[in-house]
Order: structure tokens, then sequence, then C-alpha cells
């Protein structure tokens, strides 16, 4: 059995990743739960944990994943007593109905800054804004954007400048384009991802660059392209 504020803190960071894309930060998860430290916050999210709920994902920013929830514990059983918590559910409700998205519906996706379409940069920092994008342009999961920076990907496309759309993963499917981390140097590159024996090649989509090979190891799949956003 969950204590109260194991089970808040569980479905708020459910609700937080699903809306947003991203675990929320510790002191995001303080405040919702109205504790006085973030030392409260890492005790409960050790014990959740511990105990299979949720699990860490490593080289990766806000790095929290929910894994299941109870199916023996509702609401009813473990009433949130706290204002902050009930608000935060009462807006979750509010927001948008589940179900297929209507025509016009948008979602607000978190902006991880820019992301190097040439020389890897850093990325996947917190998010300084939130981008809005056509919500049938997203299936399941967890989704975030990034800002391109550089033309190694003009010919499937991908300019300099544009928004793409990242469905949040550690697998892809040879032939996609996919947003990988360098584990050494821990910076995060937009490459066409191909399997070779037991290497994998990282492929521009420009012919001034050149395809860089790595073993699986050396390399963290953080997201694949589902879509792009340009402006003119």
């Amino acid at each position: 059995m969950l204590t109260r504020k194991q089970y808040q803190l569980l479905v708020y960071l459910q609700q937080y990743i699903q809306e947003k894309g991203v675990s929320p930060s510790f002191d995001e998860m303080r405040e919702a739960l109205d504790l006085k430290s973030k030392s409260g916050v890492h005790r409960l999210v050790s014990s959740l944990q511990e105990r299979g709920f949720i699990r860490r994902l490593e080289h990766r920013a806000r790095a929290l994943e929910v894994v299941r929830l109870p199916e023996n514990v509702t609401e009813k059983e473990l009433p949130a007593r706290n204002r902050r918590y009930e608000t935060l559910q009462r807006r979750r409700v509010a927001h948008k109905g589940i179900g297929v998205p209507r025509a016009g519906d948008t979602v607000h996706l978190p902006l991880f800054g820019r992301i190097a379409a040439g020389t890897p940069i850093e990325a996947l920092r917190d998010p300084s804004t939130m981008v809005e994008v056509p919500a049938s342009l997203l299936g399941r999961g967890n989704h975030y954007a990034l800002q391109v920076e550089g033309e190694s990907m003009i010919e499937a496309g991908i300019m300099d400048g544009d928004t793409v759309i990242i469905e949040q993963t550690d697998t892809a499917n040879n032939g996609e384009i996919v947003v990988a981390m360098i584990i050494d140097s821990r910076e995060v590159t937009l490459k066409r991802l191909r399997r070779k024996g037991g290497e994998v090649a990282l492929e521009p989509a420009n012919h001034k660059y050149e395809t860089r090979v790595y073993n699986p190891d050396q390399l963290n799949i953080q997201g694949r392209l589902i879509g792009l956003l340009r402006r003119y």
C-alpha cells in the first residue's frame, strides 16, 4: 500500500509527463506536494523507484519515467488533501478531454533549445519555452521539440531554424532520423540511423558531411523524428 504522498507524487509524475513530455523538476515536485524541502522529494522518489513504480533514465534531462500505476489503490482510498494538488487535478481535467484529437486541437511541448544538424552540440537542457503543435501530429507516448541548427540534413528537407518534433524513445528502426547522444562527449545530434553489422552509423543528409560510425555502446538514442514545423 502506498502512502498518500507516494500516491500523489506518482499521479503527478504520470500526468505531468503525459502533458509536457518530460518529468518535472524536483522543485516542481516539492511545490506540487507542499513539501518544505527537496530532501522529502528525494525520499519519495527513492521509495517509488525501489518498489518498481518509477525508474531513472541515464544520460537524460528530467530523467524519471513512470513504469506502472498501483492497481489496488484509488483516489477515494487516498484522497488528495492539499490545495495545490487538488488545483493541479482540476486543471488537468479542464485542460483537454481524452480521445481522438479533433481538427484544430493543439498541444504545448517543451522546446529544448537548439540541436545541431551538423557538428553535435549540447542539447536536451531544461526547456526555456513551449511550442504549440497540432495534436494530430502526435501519437502515444512523450514528445518534445528541438530547434535545428546547421545544414547537414537539408536533403531530408530539414533546414536550419526548423523546429522538429521528437517522440521520446531509446530505440529506433534502421533508417529513421533520430536524436542521438554520443556518450563520451555527452553531445547530441540529429541524424539518420543505420545499423551495419555490429556498428551504428549516423548519416547526414548532405553530401558535404561525413557519416560517423560508432559501436552501439557509444550512443544513446533519445528520440525519433515524427514531425517538423517551419515558419516562412
